[in-house]
């Protein structure tokens, strides 16, 4: 209970508190209109002058309830409180305009928009008033529970329309966490596999320039090509990025496309082996797979030392597809390295499908990747 109550006291304004508009203006304006009407229609009506003085005094409040609204409570409510003294001091029981109800307005905007701090010390300011104003005009049990639970259901409201406000402000929140770590993700897999295939690429061409170099063009015209699909890929996330309306881009790649990885005339020799059919797959398994496949790869290249061979196997179980990415590759001597973005990426893809994923040194040498998918991505 007291890490509630603190927690409360220390409860920051809501952030989105819209600033003083139009309807404010009106709802002003009315208000001071019906105040008008009601001063000069009521019959009967005592310190009339002064009566609707004071409640003139809530059309600035109402103004301003959402940017001060401890001040404007207590302005408002305050104004309250002085008819029930005047009432008592005057032994009337009927004082008061039935306009300033429009205090319960000042009420909700406390609850609604206030601090904590604000939202307790109106709250009980609030009470106070109330039982102020049960007390000078004689009301009977009836009328107090009745215009209690008619005072907390403002505050009730006020307190499950801030409520949904804040879910759905942090559900925005994760909404852009998440975008942002599947764009971060989606830029590492791309970029890392191509910049790792120009770095060797470059690396072969210096021994190449040397001995034979008849095939440094081969190996220049690798690496452009190489660098061509890095630039295409960044800017088509790019333009998706930038676009402000849905724009038409080609669908991300699958298991279908796994084959290109294969090479046989450079090192390492890429092996690619499909068993069974991945046409029914969902979409999000079947890209994962192929991010999955190409940032093994990818680390194999970059990561693994005297490796010649990398495989990728793929293969098609009743109600799942198991990939296993394996290279010849030596492991460094010393404790395991802690996992990079690379591996932290391809768990998130793996684990948000609803799969496995395992990634370690292979009983037989080299580095083995190992991710099994639902075929149908979880709702």
């Amino acid at each position: 209970m007291t890490t509630v109550r603190r927690s409360l006291w220390h409860e920051p304004r809501p952030a989105d508190a819209p600033p003083v508009g139009r309807p404010d203006v009106l709802l002003a304006g009315a208000f001071a209109a019906v105040v008008v009407v009601e001063a000069v229609a009521r019959p009967g009506l005592a310190w009339r002058p002064l009566v609707a003085a004071l409640a003139l005094v809530l059309v600035p409040a109402l103004l301003w309830r959402r940017a001060h609204p401890l001040p404007t409570v207590l302005v408002g409510w305050g104004a309250v409180a002085l008819l029930s003294v005047l009432q008592l001091a005057a032994h009337t029981a009927d004082l008061g305009l039935y306009s300033t109800t429009a205090v319960l307005i000042l009420l909700y905007s406390l609850v609604r928009w206030g601090s904590g701090r604000e939202t307790v010390l109106g709250t009980a300011f609030v009470a106070v008033v109330v039982a102020l104003g049960m007390y000078a005009s004689s009301a009977g049990w009836a009328d107090v529970v009745g215009g209690t639970a008619f005072v907390l259901l403002f505050v009730a409201l006020a307190a499950v329309f801030r409520y949904r406000a804040d879910l759905w402000h942090r559900r925005q929140r994760e909404i852009r966490n998440e975008e942002r770590v599947a764009l971060a993700r989606e830029l590492h897999d791309t970029v890392a596999h191509h910049v790792s295939a120009i770095a060797v690429q470059a690396q072969a061409g210096g021994v190449v320039a040397g001995a034979q170099p008849e095939k440094a063009a081969e190996v220049l015209a690798a690496i452009e090509t190489e660098a061509s699909r890095t630039l295409a890929e960044m800017r088509s996330v790019v333009e998706v990025l930038r676009a402000e309306d849905a724009v038409a881009y080609a669908p991300p790649r699958g298991v279908a496309d796994l084959p290109a990885l294969a090479r046989t005339g450079a090192t390492p020799v890429v092996a690619v082996s499909l068993h069974g059919s991945f046409s029914g797959l969902a979409r999000p398994v079947d890209a994962a797979l192929y991010r999955l496949a190409q940032e093994s790869l990818t680390n194999a290249v970059r990561h693994a030392r005297g490796v010649t061979r990398v495989e990728i196997d793929v293969r098609r179980e009743p109600d799942a597809v198991r990939l296993r990415v394996r290279d010849d590759g030596r492991a460094d001597p010393g404790p395991t390295p802690q996992p990079g973005f690379g591996l932290l990426g391809m768990a998130e893809r793996a684990h948000l499908l609803g799969g496995l994923f395992i990634a370690g040194p292979g009983a037989a040498g080299g580095w083995v990747v190992e991710a099994v998918l639902p075929t149908e991505a979880p709702a």
